[in-house]
């Protein structure tokens, strides 16, 4: 059975995909890409309460530009309320759908019907989403898997959990001078019925993207894989064409999970 708030997301993900502006329009088989000028949309997917009764919502976006990645930094473009206007969300927005993209915190006694609202203003339109401890949208694991795996039905690997991340610490650098940073995965080899090019089977992945910063990111060596069952190890040199403070992440997959491992930079 499709669970509910999977059925509402890809609603939701249709809506976004369908609702654009009609400048900067290239026709692809009958539809209409915009690779810029367009807007991001929050999009909360659910909330879940963990073993010790804490409470999270999860939040993800939809970068309508198909080459556009705008930098949003937190303030007034780019903030939650009430409370905190710095919630751990991106400033660096990759194009197009990104599910459960990071995990706001909230008092194990958060009032069910008090919303947390997360605004965003990029091409000069604000877009907002409200999230709140509704029951249907309540996102347990296999909810999860569904939406960053395949979808549609309940993932066959029920046993799955997700993978381990960890890496580099902060790091301070010259703008002149590259840097190396490495993440480190190990996973459960589960699921095992994943198939790559010429029917092999697919282990861990583990790729790098931009999360927080001012100015273009540029990887060396993006992503890195191993066989199904065995850790990986993904070393990158990284280079920066601005000063400022910038957040690089790793993100570990399986193909049903992700788990993220955060490396803050100082660029001088």
């Amino acid at each position: 059975m499709r669970s509910v708030a999977r059925t509402t997301r890809s609603l939701l993900a249709f809506v976004l995909a369908a609702v654009v502006s009609p400048t900067h329009v290239v026709p692809h088989a009958q539809e209409y890409r915009f690779f810029k000028g367009q807007t991001v949309a929050p999009v909360y997917e659910g909330w879940q309460r963990k073993p010790d009764g804490s409470v999270v919502m999860f939040f993800g976006y939809m970068n309508r530009n198909y080459e556009e990645t705008p930098d949003i930094p937190i303030g007034a473009n780019n903030f939650f309320e009430p409370g905190a206007a710095d919630r751990g969300q991106p400033t660096h927005f990759l194009p197009r759908r990104h599910y459960f993209v990071f995990q706001v915190p909230v008092p194990k006694d958060w009032d069910p019907r008090r919303r947390l609202t997360w605004s965003l203003t990029v091409n000069g339109k604000t877009e907002k989403v409200q999230g709140w401890l509704q029951p249907e949208w309540y996102a347990d694991d296999g909810v999860i898997q569904m939406n960053i795996g395949p979808g549609g039905t309940p993932p066959t690997n029920p046993s799955n959990t997700p993978p381990t991340i960890g890496g580099s610490p902060a790091q301070t650098v010259s703008l002149s001078s590259p840097l190396t940073i490495t993440a480190s995965a190990n996973d459960d080899g589960i699921p095992r019925n994943r198939r790559g090019r010429g029917g092999a089977p697919l282990g861990l992945d583990v790729r790098w993207i931009h999360y927080r910063g001012p100015g273009t990111v540029t990887f060396g060596t993006p992503r890195a894989s191993a066989e199904l069952g065995k850790p990986v190890e993904a070393t990158t040199t990284v280079r920066f064409s601005a000063a400022g403070t910038y957040v690089l992440r790793a993100i570990a997959s399986d193909g049903l999970f992700e788990t993220p491992h955060d490396v803050p930079v100082t660029v001088r």
